[in-house]
């Protein structure tokens, strides 16, 4: 347990170490400090009208400027980060759980098990992303979790060939060698043995689907089958901001500035732990 936690240690080093790291942090941390504490830190409800204040540009009173309704945009930028994160670590979390049980199964057992799950995910992977997500929101109905329903499904085939493709290759070491000669059942090969050494790629991953899963979540919204109206959400602030772009561009402009950040950050994070779980870049940053 200590190793794995200086293990842990030496690789958030070695990720903030690298300036893809450090500007990862800034663009995303900030926002999810937004999320956790929009109630504390929302100026106003992002759900309140303030008649006579339509579409009134940045000032003191309201920061960001107000949406066609009076509604304070800064407000609803903090509770559409709350959205989006959760959709994105729900989505995600389904994708992992499902795609590593499902790649230990393929990549161990193989044989007709492995055809079976690998040409179901080719079935899922041969739709288009946000066909897939219209689909979902079709037959669930539309709404923000319905949106993370359709991103969790489009994980499942990702993070599961990835675990595939590792074990194919751990399983013939010799360690699990050995622990077959020991009389280890395969449960405990799998899961003690084999899954600790292959998760290297899957958190790299995890950072990359949850950009991807935070951008499908703001399209669905966008097209209208995500969170609904009058739930706050980029995607759906976006949509409607459309018709005012040449009267009011800050109701477009901050919502569009807060979904690119997140985004820049987690795939600038994710570039920053690939380098710093890759054995050979890490010897390089030391040198």
């Amino acid at each position: 347990m200590k190793k794995q936690i200086r293990l842990f240690i030496l690789t958030l080093k070695n990720v903030f170490r690298n300036p893809l790291g450090i500007l990862g942090a800034v663009f995303f941390l900030p926002l999810v400090f937004m999320g956790v504490f929009a109630p504390i830190l929302s100026p106003y409800s992002p759900l309140e009208m303030h008649k006579g204040q339509e579409l009134t540009p940045p000032s003191l009173n309201y920061l960001l400027g107000t949406d066609e309704f009076g509604r304070d945009i800064l407000s609803r930028v903090f509770y559409g980060t709350r959205i989006s994160l959760s959709v994105g670590i729900i989505s995600v979390s389904i994708g992992v759980i499902l795609g590593i049980i499902t790649g230990l199964i393929a990549g161990y057992w193989g044989g007709i098990i492995d055809s079976v799950i690998m040409r179901l995910w080719d079935c899922i992977l041969a739709f288009p992303t946000i066909l897939l997500g219209i689909g979902v929101a079709a037959f669930l109905g539309p709404g923000a979790m319905n949106a993370g329903i359709a991103v969790a499904i489009r994980n499942m085939p990702i993070f599961s060939r990835i675990i595939r493709s590792s074990v194919l290759s751990e399983r013939e070491k010799e360690y699990v060698v050995a622990e077959k000669a020991l009389g280890s059942s395969d449960i405990r090969i799998v899961f003690q043995g084999i899954l600790p050494n292959c998760l290297s790629p899957i958190l790299v991953q995890i950072a990359a689907e949850m950009a991807f899963a935070v951008l499908l979540e703001a399209g669905l919204s966008f097209l209208g089958l995500g969170a609904q109206h009058p739930t706050p959400s980029w995607g759906s602030m976006l949509q409607s901001s459309r018709a005012y772009l040449g009267t009011a561009p800050w109701y477009g402009i901050f919502p569009g500035v807060a979904l690119a950040s997140m985004i820049l950050g987690l795939n600038f994070f994710s570039d920053a732990l690939r380098d710093a779980l890759d054995p050979r870049l890490t010897r390089e940053m030391r040198k």
